[in-house]
């Protein structure tokens, strides 16, 4: 909200500087975004008088001029037409910075002329857009003050208005609000005293033709019709008001609107009565209609959105913008005058659907001043008469008043206790009448009436605001919130168990992250999505349009990102949901890891790999085994889901629940993202994972549990074996473990042979074995025996025999 310095002060009686004005402004929430001072630039300027003005020898299009400063005479080149003797000038010295460029002036010659200073234009002072010649002062003007002395400069404020405050979109409201913080007094407002009296009935009358239960999408409309008005030019006061704001004039009656709109927060509308047919009638839109509007856009209206129309059609979206096609201009001699209340939703949502903005619009959604049609037509019924001369009709009002009154009840305790303030009661009272309530103090509590204009004040926690920001929010004391004694933060066992996976995974070199919980629904189905009940109805982004049946494509997607930045070398993983159905329930979590590209970065001892299945295998491992999984009695099938490579992946399974899948991506899978090079990703189940056992009301947790350290020596024996070359080297390590639980500590494969020396469909493999005695140090009988119990239960799990 712009407005200037003396625009305030038609409202306001103050001796306040521009600057404390800026500092109550903040103080009671009404935040200065700006303070522009023109004249704060023009620091060094001052008048001159122009003594001769000749051609330039040199230059047919130049003068060369000499200017008194007062205390002497200056030689100045000067290429403007209107440069003549005997004009007082706006004059800038060598030195001083000229604000349209920000170029310090310095002497100079100009066609081999000196010239000693500078008469400026309105443009180059930032004063304005005429740059067709030189600034001409008044002829009684002193010569050689400064500049800013003599000029009409209006400092410009611009505040941020919230929402609520709906009656500080006015010049009006802002000053009632400043003399409510004790910043001067408000002024009575002349425009508004008394009614105009009507010379003759309107032959064009208003007429409310909206559905039944529609009545608050209009529950008012004023109008006035003026015979015999002059549209011309605005006189110069009321076109630097409006420039000074950022519009830009139009003709007197446009610019009284804008004017009325911005100085009292009351929009209006003109309509060239000679353009009418019949009565102006206020209804929903013709479905379908294309208005050309006075912003030069046409739009299309629907049946929601309210119009004002003549009985041959929609003639302006109603409390939007006008239409072109009786719209004022220099030929009106005849104008019909709108003032109107709208329903605040129905406006925002008419310009929401229509991308329309304007001052009224602004205004209307967020609600202005239920009685200002009444006092609105007055004012801008004298505005006109003065401006443009003509004879006002009688009033034509359809439709009534909403009803806004609202007694609101305050105890003055409330305002310690929710803002920790001491205002004494009369002093509330005080504060609170100058914002236009009704108050009164009896038996302790205060009694409000909220004003028209402030919507916004409907409960008691409004007035105690309103007391707070009055009072000054500068003037709030800084006290600490008790501090009761806090429990001790409790994790759950989900918790803990999810903070250990990640460090476990981030140990492993692995980088978390969080990814969106959508994807692109053009990628889902390879990952068993694609179901309606996944798709978003109202997406963020048109590739986040369906929810994600798995967390691998977003790191996927995480990995070309990075890809393509230069780290080809990614290790990811993410913790969270993963979706099947719309339902409540239709959910997995889990834990998600994609590795990419090279095992680890150029080494001179280390030969480089690309990642594979075996890496993938061994994270979910990782993550199974720090959740309390004894993964000795897990077993692997081949059947993991289509995104992996058949022969490069598998499920880890305990019994028949399926805890983890693994492996390398499918080849497709890498060429529809775009991926350069290997991939290899694992998921854990959380859900699927067995609960730790209890025992006597506490958990039992192997992780939990004491190392028992043995003082004796452990053992290795090396075996190998002859086995059917489709037999898994899990079955030979599993059945190595189980031969002697209590013994056999460890167990893997070192070796894997198949060849000439083999017979055909056979396969050589041979395992490591660690023996761990605890009590006493293994005789020979001992580690023959327990040789002989591995052998055994490989040839029965197997049908491995002993290689010689």
């Amino acid at each position: 909200m712009k407005f200037t310095l003396s625009w305030l002060k038609d409202h306001l009686e103050t001796d306040a500087t521009l600057d404390q004005i800026g500092e109550a402004l903040t103080s009671i929430g009404l935040e200065v975004e700006e303070i522009v001072d023109p004249a704060s630039k023009l620091t060094g300027f001052i008048t001159g008088h122009v003594l001769t003005a000749e051609k330039h020898p040199d230059a047919d299009r130049l003068k060369l001029c000499t200017v008194s400063t007062g205390s002497e005479t200056l030689q100045i080149v000067c290429g403007a037409p209107n440069a003549r003797a005997g004009l007082k000038v706006a004059l800038a010295l060598p030195g001083c910075v000229i604000p349209v460029s920000g170029d310090v002036l310095k002497k100079g010659k100009v066609r081999g002329q000196d010239s000693q200073a500078m008469m400026c234009s309105t443009r180059e002072l930032c004063l304005g857009e005429d740059h067709d010649g030189i600034i001409e002062l008044p002829e009684d003007t002193p010569v050689g003050v400064p500049l800013a002395s003599v000029l009409s400069i209006d400092p410009v404020i611009d505040i941020s208005v919230t929402p609520n405050r709906a009656d500080c979109l006015g010049v009006r409201g802002i000053a009632r609000d400043l003399a409510a913080f004790g910043v001067g007094t408000l002024k009575a407002d002349p425009l508004t005293e008394g009614p105009v009296a009507g010379q003759f009935e309107s032959p064009v009358k208003v007429v409310r033709r909206l559905p039944e239960g529609k009545d608050a999408a209009c529950p008012l409309f004023v109008g006035r019709l003026i015979r015999g008005v002059k549209n011309g030019e605005s006189p110069q006061w009321l076109k630097d008001r409006l420039v000074s704001v950022g519009l830009r004039p139009i003709s007197a009656l446009v610019d009284i609107t804008n004017y009325v709109t911005v100085g009292w927060n009351r929009p209006l509308h003109v309509f060239d009565a000679d353009k009418l047919t019949g009565n102006i009638v206020v209804k929903m839109a013709t479905p379908g209609t294309e208005l050309p509007c006075l912003n030069d856009k046409t739009y299309t209206l629907e049946d929601w959105m309210v119009a004002i129309a003549d009985e041959a059609g929609d003639l302006s979206v109603g409390g939007v913008v006008g239409g072109t096609a009786s719209g004022c201009t220099e030929q009106t001699v005849n104008v019909f005058v709108e003032a109107a209340l709208f329903d605040p939703l129905l406006i925002a949502a008419t310009g929401r659907k229509l991308t329309a903005e304007s001052d009224a619009k602004h205004r209307f959604e967020r609600g202005v001043d239920p009685e200002s049609p009444l006092w609105g037509m007055e004012l801008a019924t004298r505005l006109i008469l003065d401006l443009c001369g003509g004879t006002p009709s009688a009033v034509e009002v359809a439709g009534a008043v909403p009803d806004w009154k609202r007694t609101i009840p305050l105890r003055p305790e409330r305002v310690k206790k929710l803002v920790g303030i001491d205002v004494a009661p009369d002093k509330m009272v005080s504060l609170l009448t100058g914002l236009g309530c009704t108050a009164t103090l009896a038996d302790g509590v205060i009694t409000a009436v909220a004003p028209s204009w402030r919507g916004d004040l409907t409960e008691e926690h409004d007035l105690v605001e309103e007391v707070a920001r009055l009072n000054g929010y500068d003037n709030l004391v800084t006290l600490p919130l008790p501090r009761p004694s806090m429990p001790t933060p409790v994790l759950t066992a989900r918790q803990k168990t999810i903070r250990l996976l990640t460090r476990t995974l981030a140990a492993r070199g692995m980088n978390e992250t969080v990814t969106w919980s959508f994807m692109s629904s053009d990628k889902v189905a390879a990952f068993g999505g694609g179901q309606d009940s996944l798709k978003l109805a109202n997406p963020i982004s048109s590739d986040l349009d369906s929810m994600r049946p798995s967390i691998l494509p977003n790191l996927i997607d995480a990995t070309v990102r990075n890809a393509a930045r230069g780290f080809a070398d990614v290790a990811l993983f993410e913790v969270g949901p993963q979706f099947h159905g719309g339902n409540p329930g239709d959910q997995k979590q889990m834990v998600t890891g994609l590795r990419a590209g090279k095992s680890g970065p150029r080494h001179w001892d280390v030969k480089q790999r690309p990642v594979d299945a075996l890496d993938a295998r061994a994270d979910a491992l990782a993550v199974l085994k720090a959740a309390g999984v004894n993964t000795d009695s897990l077993q692997v099938s081949t059947d993991a889901p289509d995104y992996y490579h058949p022969g490069r992946s598998g499920c880890l399974r305990l019994g028949r629940d399926v805890l983890a899948t693994f492996g390398d991506l499918h080849p497709r899978v890498a060429r529809d993202f775009g991926v350069k090079g290997a991939l290899a990703g694992f998921e854990v189940f959380l859900d699927a994972l067995p609960q730790p056992k209890t025992k006597g009301g506490k958990t039992a947790s192997k992780a939990r549990s004491l190392l028992k350290a043995s003082p004796f020596q452990p053992l290795e024996r090396d075996f190998a074996f002859v086995v059917d070359s489709t037999v898994a080297a899990e079955a030979l390590i599993r059945a190595a473990k189980g031969a002697d639980k209590a013994l056999i500590t460890d167990a893997s494969v070192f070796d894997v042979y198949e060849g000439e020396h083999m017979p055909a469909g056979k396969k050589s493999v041979a395992l490591w074995i660690l023996l761990q005695p605890t009590d006493h140090t293994l005789t020979d009988e001992e580690l023959d025996a327990v040789s002989k119990k591995v052998v055994a239960a490989i040839e029965k799990a197997t049908g491995g025999i002993l290689r010689g």
